[in-house]
């Protein structure tokens, strides 16, 4: 069984023993965390598409852990002007294994 979930404004389609990488959660590691907007719910012809979610559907997920990607350099040159800036960004995440899926 699979879902589509919504969470840090994006939207994620997820199985039971998946590991995904969403916008930070103010959880701690270990704790668990459910989904409550859930979008699609199914396996194979047996679909529950909700408008906008599913009533009923939730996502059971356990926090691993909180960290920051890779940081991503922003650097900014105009030729022969002397003029540079160099920014660096470091984007929180939360990584989820999926446990269970509710329909």
């Amino acid at each position: 069984m699979y879902a589509v979930i919504e969470t840090g404004g994006k939207q994620y389609k997820v199985t039971e023993g998946d590991v995904i990488f969403i916008e930070k959660l103010d959880v701690e590691a270990g704790a668990d965390v459910t989904f409550d907007k859930v979008l699609l719910v199914g396996e194979g012809k047996d679909v529950k598409i909700g408008v906008p979610a599913v009533d009923g559907a939730t996502v059971v997920g356990k926090a691993i852990k909180n960290d920051k990607a890779k940081k991503v350099v922003v650097y900014k040159y105009k030729p022969k002007k002397g003029y540079h800036k160099k920014k660096g960004h470091r984007q929180p995440y939360t990584k989820v294994e999926i446990t269970k899926v509710n329909a």
